[in-house]
């Protein structure tokens, strides 16, 4: 018998908690099992039901979404999916939840909301499908001390000879806001140019580029149409738009596109990696993360066909181990490692050519 994802439904709005539960319970595969219109009155049902999967807003009254998100990491990691009202004035709140730990993020419609939800109730019992199988670990209580945390040891530079024509290529999707994170502040400032594809809406690649950008050595961006790339930059292909790789009077760079989406996204990983086994063959690494779906899997075997070498994040460390293992079952990865140890073993890659 095939298993019902049970979820619960927070939000302080009548309206939304309805639309929720009849968008939900119109799938024969889930059923919303409570709803709650704050976090005090959702702590009890989520005692009480131990839900598969939360739907959670952000701004309601007795306690902060936020606030309630990281309690809850603490004391009964369940997976979540934030629904609210994000905007591009406040993305930075969307990356918040997702370091606290939360899965994925929904934008409410910002008119119309009855049409609007319905219109993107695929996308919302996808997340909610991907976030009742994702692996979600405990949050660490934060210490009490003020002193500063000891800086990590610093990596070795790349070499210019390493350096030479070489390019890194990223694609990630469901939980890949965190390992891009773990993977890039492990790198020095001198790594070649690096592309990436994170699957995120318009909104949250420029304050997810210069979040990052404020974490790490290298350069940290949104990708734009026609710039070169340059070593120590990293460019994050911008919500909406795929991201490809052209030749302009012989240097790299990047081309935005708005045709079709791939695999049901854009950007997309594919689009990225096949441009990039086009143009740089055997001087590309690639790199692919958690996420779900299969975007990436095809042109990741099209990189290694034409030289590239490919890494995979193994399943343990992967929130979603959806991505990097389509791309392994397709034949385009050379080695699957635990998300600690890829920034390091690309390294040892660009060194050893």
């Amino acid at each position: 018998m095939k298993k019902v994802i049970r979820i619960v439904v927070v939000d302080d709005s009548p309206l939304m908690r309805k639309l929720l539960t009849e968008i939900i319970n119109s799938e024969s595969d889930m059923e919303v099992v409570g709803a709650a219109p704050d976090p005090l009155a959702a702590r009890e049902l989520i005692r009480a039901l131990s839900p598969d999967a939360i739907t959670l807003d952000i701004e309601m009254p007795k306690m902060n979404g936020l606030e309630f998100l990281d309690k809850l990491m603490r004391l009964k990691p369940t997976p979540v999916v934030m629904i609210s009202t994000l905007t591009a004035e406040g993305s930075g709140t969307a990356l918040k939840a997702l370091e606290l730990g939360a899965v994925d993020c929904v934008a409410k419609p910002r008119s119309d909301l009855s049409r609007g939800l319905r219109d993107m109730a695929e996308d919302i019992v996808e997340k909610l499908r991907t976030a009742a199988n994702a692996r979600i670990s405990r949050s660490l209580p934060r210490p009490a001390s003020t002193a500063p945390v000891p800086p990590r040891p610093k990596r070795p530079g790349v070499s210019s000879a390493a350096q030479h024509n070489r390019l890194i290529a990223i694609g990630a999707s469901t939980g890949g806001t965190q390992a891009l994170q773990t993977f890039l502040v492990e790198l020095p400032a001198d790594i070649p140019p690096i592309v990436v594809v994170q699957h995120m809406p318009p909104a949250f690649t420029r304050p997810f580029a210069n979040r990052l950008d404020g974490l790490c050595a290298v350069k940290v961006k949104e990708a734009e149409h026609g710039e070169r790339l340059r070593p120590g930059h990293v460019y994050i292909a911008p919500g909406d738009y795929h991201l490809a790789l052209t030749r302009d009077t012989g240097h790299l760079a990047c081309q935005l596109l708005a045709t079709e989406r791939v695999n049901r996204h854009r950007p997309a990983a594919d689009v990225l990696f096949d441009s990039v086994a086009a143009l740089c063959g055997k001087r590309a690494v690639g790199v692919i993360m958690t996420g779900m779906g299969n975007d990436g899997a095809a042109g990741m075997l099209a990189m290694k066909q034409a030289g590239a070498y490919n890494f995979a994040q193994d399943e343990d460390s992967c929130v979603v181990f959806g991505m990097p293992k389509e791309a392994i079952k397709a034949g385009g990865v050379d080695e699957i490692l635990p998300l600690d140890d890829l920034a390091g073993a690309v390294l040892r890659q660009l060194g050893a050519e």
